[in-house]
C-alpha cells in the first residue's frame, strides 16, 4: 500500500487545489495514467500516476486545498488486499477494463452523501443488463436503486462492474450559472497575480541561494537556415520545421559532453540525471510564463521534437499540462528571439543547475573561411550554479552547442 501525495509541480509550488479525480475506488490503474487534476498557479494540472495497481481509497474530496506532500489517496498492487471498507477490484488489471472519468467528474463515492434506499417502486433491470452484470454490481445496483438498463457497462465485452454502478449512483451537481465577463477578467487577474507572485518567489529564492554566473556566445547559422530551408522545401506546410527545434536537439546532445548542467541541486549536493528532459519556457498569452519539459530530448527525432514543441505550446497556454511536464525537467532554455531581443540572461529555476537563453537570429557581418560574409547569427548565453559548475566547463558546453549547430543534418 501507498499514498497518492500532492505533487510538487516546481520550487515555487506549496499547496494546490485538488480539483477533480478522474479515477475512483476500486479503479485499476498503469503507469501515466491521469488520475487527478490539481488547480495550482500555473493552471489546472493533470496528474499522474507512476506505478501500476489499484485506487484503494480516496482521502481528499475535490474543492480542497492542501499542502505539497498531503496523501490524496491510496494505491495498491494488484492482488493486494482492500483496505477495509474500500471497493474491491472486480476486474484483473487491463488497460480495456477500466473507464476514464470527464475531466468534470462529482465527487467519488465514498465521499458523496448516502445514497438513497431501494423504493418500491424502482424499476426492474431488464434481463440483459442484469445477465451483463457482475454479481457484486447486480448488489449494489439494488441497494442504490439504479437501474442496470441505463447503465453503461466498462468491463470486457461490455460487462457492468461496480465502478459503473458507483458513477450512475453519484449525485448530479447543478449546472453551474453562466460566469459574466467581469468575472472572468477577475478571475483571470486573480491567477495571474498568484501567477506572479509565484515566480517572484522562486526567482527571489534562486538569486539568494544560488550562486550565479554568465557565459555569451555568438554562433553562425548560415548551415542551419540553408538545410532548414531546403528540408522544409521538401514538406507539406504543417511539417515543417523551426530553427528552434534545432537549438533544442544541440543543446541536449551538449550535455552529453557536460553532463554536470543536467542535473538538479538537492538536500545539499547535486543530483545528475541520465535522461535529458529539456524544459522550454513558454509565454502565456494572459501573462506570465510556464516551463514545460520536452521528454528525452536528446532521443527525439527533429519531427518529433517540433511535435512535441507545438503540442507543449498548445497544452501549456491552455492550461492543460500534465505533472511529470512540470516537475521533470533537468535544463531550461528560453527564447526571446520571437520578441526582438537578441541575447537574454535568465534566471536559473530552482532546483535546476543551468539555463540556456537565445536571442533573434540577426544578420551581422562574419569573418570566417578566409573572407568577410553576412551571415545569419545567434547569441547564446548560459546562466549556471557556481557549486556545480565553472566557467572553463560552462564554456566547453557552449563550445559544444555551436560545434553541433554547425552539422544541422547529423542533429
Amino acid at each position: 500500500m501507498r499514498d497518492f501525495l500532492m505533487p510538487s509541480l516546481g520550487a515555487d509550488m506549496e499547496a494546490g487545489t485538488l480539483v477533480a479525480w478522474r479515477k475512483r475506488a476500486g479503479d485499476a490503474i498503469r503507469r501515466g495514467d491521469i488520475v487527478a487534476e490539481v488547480d495550482t498557479a500555473k493552471g489546472v494540472i493533470e496528474v499522474e500516476v507512476f506505478v501500476d495497481g489499484v485506487v484503494d481509497r480516496i482521502l481528499v474530496e475535490p474543492g480542497h486545498r492542501v499542502p505539497v506532500g498531503t496523501p490524496l489517496a491510496r494505491l495498491r498492487e494488484v492482488g493486494e488486499p482492500a483496505t477495509p471498507g474500500a471497493p474491491a477490484l472486480e476486474m484483473p488489471l487491463a488497460p480495456v477494463e477500466t473507464g476514464e472519468l470527464p475531466a468534470t467528474a462529482a465527487v467519488p463515492p465514498e465521499l458523496a452523501a448516502p445514497a438513497p434506499s431501494v423504493s418500491p417502486a424502482a424499476p426492474r433491470p431488464t434481463g440483459a443488463a442484469v445477465s451483463r452484470a457482475s454479481p457484486s454490481a447486480r448488489r449494489l445496483a439494488r441497494e442504490r436503486g439504479v437501474d442496470l438498463a441505463t447503465v453503461t457497462g466498462t468491463g470486457p465485452r461490455g460487462t457492468i462492474t461496480q465502478a459503473d454502478v458507483e458513477r450512475a449512483a453519484a449525485p448530479v451537481a447543478p449546472p453551474a450559472p453562466p460566469m459574466s465577463a467581469a468575472t472572468r477578467a477577475a478571475d483571470t487577474g486573480d491567477r495571474l497575480a498568484r501567477m506572479r507572485r509565484t515566480i517572484a518567489a522562486a526567482m527571489a529564492r534562486s538569486k539568494r541561494e544560488i550562486p550565479h554566473f554568465y557565459l555569451g556566445t555568438t554562433i553562425d547559422l548560415h548551415r542551419c537556415v540553408a538545410w532548414i530551408a531546403s528540408e522544409n522545401d521538401r514538406r507539406p506546410a504543417e511539417r515543417r520545421l523551426l530553427p528552434g527545434v534545432l537549438l533544442l536537439k544541440a543543446t541536449a546532445l551538449a550535455l552529453r559532453e557536460v553532463p554536470e548542467l543536467n542535473a538538479v541541486w538537492e538536500h545539499d549536493g547535486v543530483v545528475l540525471r541520465d535522461a535529458v528532459h529539456v524544459g522550454v519556457a513558454i509565454s502565456l498569452r494572459q501573462g506570465g510564463l510556464v516551463v514545460a519539459a520536452l521528454h528525452d530530448t536528446q532521443s527525439r527525432s527533429l519531427d518529433r521534437l517540433m511535435d512535441g514543441l507545438r503540442d507543449l505550446t498548445v497544452r501549456g497556454r491552455a492550461g492543460r499540462l500534465r505533472s511529470s511536464e512540470l516537475s521533470d525537467s533537468t535544463i531550461t532554455v528560453t527564447s526571446l528571439g520571437d520578441r526582438g531581443v537578441e541575447s537574454v540572461y535568465g534566471v536559473i529555476y530552482p532546483p535546476q543547475v543551468a539555463l540556456v537563453g537565445f536571442g533573434k537570429v540577426v544578420e551581422r557581418p562574419w569573418a570566417g573561411d578566409g573572407g568577410l560574409f553576412v551571415r545569419p547569427v545567434v547569441t547564446a548565453t548560459l546562466a549556471a550554479d557556481h557549486r556545480v559548475t565553472d566557467g572553463h566547463r560552462g564554456g566547453l558546453f557552449l563550445d559544444a552547442i555551436d560545434r553541433l549547430l554547425q552539422e544541422p543534418e547529423r542533429l
